[in-house]
């Protein structure tokens, strides 16, 4: 099976394990980066072009974009689902993923625990809005961060006041969120593939930061999940459409609340924490998913 992982750097970690997997399970595995993959676009007419050549015969592809390229990312992998190649995750269930607002207004839907949220862009309702997320400390959260940037912590109604002046100066989108602190710095990713956890670790801030992002200094240990989290975790998964995500969650008195879905989580500290081979589960159940696409296809 001819494999495309769509991923800027192949030293990366997460794609590098990628290929590995494809390659030990005998799948012809290539690393595209989506900025250099044009596209052209005619009446019933798609196809993708990379380096001068057009890209024939793909059966899967496997969306390893950034945050920071999310529209561009996106469209080359739209153009790739509209040539019928498969993809775990699609491009709108990416980009339901990357809008923390919307991702948590479709899992509230679903009666998904999460921390108390506001979000508004009025100055004038600002004090409302402190009253309907309660006292601090707040975090504030810019709606399309990633890896923990764009989240700050404030401990007083005057720092909330001033970070969100501050966000609104720039024009930025942003959350507030209640503090959990029985969480205590940690946070537990839970990673899904084709429907099931098959993954998860406990995330510690160090010392003097509230982030458990592991790109921030935090350290990862293998946990075990209640079924409760399990299914939670499953459930947002599958409320985003992603058949590969990691789910954040905190352990809070009220029970587990999920923070946010991740499209395109990394393996590194996943694998390290648990020992559990997770690119290759990813490269089985992308293999497997498209075989039984082909063959439905084929029948009709």
């Amino acid at each position: 099976m001819k494999i495309a992982i769509l991923s800027r750097n192949t030293k990366l970690y997460s794609t590098r394990r990628l290929v590995e997997a494809g390659r030990a399970r005998g799948h012809r595995v290539r690393v595209l980066d989506p900025l250099r993959c044009y596209m052209h676009i005619a009446s019933g007419e798609f196809s993708v072009h990379y380096k001068g050549k057009p890209l024939a015969d793909c059966h899967a592809v496997i969306p390893r974009v950034g945050a920071s390229i999310t529209f561009y990312g996106t469209a080359v992998l739209r153009q790739f689902e509209m040539m019928g190649v498969y993809t775990p995750n699609d491009s709108d269930a990416i980009l339901r993923a990357r809008d923390k607002l919307r991702c948590l207004q479709l899992l509230a839907r679903e009666g998904v625990g999460m921390p108390n949220t506001v979000f508004g862009d009025n100055p004038d309702d600002t004090a409302d809005l402190m009253t309907l997320i309660g006292e601090p400390p707040h975090v504030i959260k810019l709606n399309e961060g990633a890896q923990g940037q764009g989240v700050l912590l404030a401990e007083k109604r005057s720092a909330s006041q001033s970070v969100i002046e501050a966000f609104r100066g720039l024009y930025a989108n942003f959350l507030v969120q209640e503090y959990i602190r029985e969480a205590k710095g940690a946070d537990i990713r839970c990673f899904v593939v084709g429907g099931k956890v098959v993954a998860a670790m406990r995330r510690q801030a160090r010392d003097g930061e509230f982030r458990s992002n592991l790109h921030r200094g935090g350290t990862a240990t293998a946990v075990e999940l209640s079924d409760t989290e399990r299914e939670i975790a499953m459930l947002s998964a599958r409320t985003m459409g992603l058949n590969i995500a990691g789910v954040d969650l905190l352990r809070s008195r009220r029970g587990p609340l999920v923070l946010e879905v991740n499209s395109s989580p990394g393996l590194e500290g996943i694998e390290g924490a648990t020992g559990v081979d997770v690119a290759g589960l990813i490269i089985d159940y992308v293999a497997g998913a498209s075989a039984r696409r082909k063959k439905t296809s084929r029948k009709k």
